[in-house]
């Protein structure tokens, strides 16, 4: 079945990547990322797109990218997600990939936008022990930093940190190892997907505050990773 992978650049979507390629009747053959057009970023993450494009050059396997607007609505990221998922389907995908591991409702909103357009959706890490899960990415040998995190939930000193055993034992109580509720965002660097891994150096961290109901409210850290 022609598959391809809703890649978020992120340990999640690489430990998926990494066990759909030991069943040998699924072949991943893309790399889908939504990304943001004016500032050049992975959507969410905020990883310099020429990363992400060293990313899936060490792995192997084409980057398509969505690029969304400066300032994008829900409304418009599903109408350019819908536009890729078409020309994707017309070119003989029949399935995509995600890495969600235990968020119900945006599950079925994926599985729902697919069915819409025809198309089959596969999660490999659905409903699996988040610990379990980041401790199989380290055994593996992947490594990532972590890129993003929520303010609300984590301090700033938490954005720059390499993901490790003692990483796991130092998040807050409440907070998921695997960051599933959104809490923190990483980038994968080295690992068995890749050829070589991907170097870079670590910039600044800054703060940004996003809208939430007209007011700005939300509020996150970016790691800066600039590429070598």
């Amino acid at each position: 079945m022609k598959t391809f992978f809703n890649w978020s650049s992120g340990k999640d979507s690489a430990l998926a990547l990494y066990k759909l390629q030991q069943d040998p009747l699924i072949r991943v053959s893309k790399l889908l990322t939504t990304i943001n057009k004016h500032y050049q970023r992975v959507s969410m993450h905020g990883l310099r797109v020429e990363l992400l494009e060293r990313q899936a050059e060490a792995i192997g396997i084409p980057l398509e990218t969505v690029a969304l607007s400066k300032t994008t609505s829900m409304k418009e990221y599903k109408n350019q997600m819908n536009d890729s998922l078409k020309q994707l389907k017309k070119i003989g995908y029949q399935q995509g990939v995600f890495g969600d591991i235990f968020l119900e409702d945006l599950k079925q909103y994926r599985v729902k936008q697919f069915k819409e357009i025809g198309l089959k959706v596969l999660f490999p890490l659905w409903k699996q022990n988040t610990t379990k899960l980041l401790k199989d990415f380290l055994s593996h040998g992947f490594k990532a930093i972590v890129v993003c995190v929520d303010g609300e939930k984590l301090d700033a000193s938490f954005a720059g940190q390499l993901l490790d055993e003692s990483f796991i034992e130092s998040l807050p109580k409440g907070v998921d190892p695997c960051g599933e509720n959104g809490e923190f965002h990483t980038f994968c660097f080295d690992g068995p997907i890749f050829d070589s891994p991907i170097p870079f150096e670590v910039g600044e961290k800054v703060f940004r505050n996003y809208p939430e109901n007209g007011t700005l409210k939300k509020g996150f850290w970016f790691q800066e990773l600039i590429p070598i």
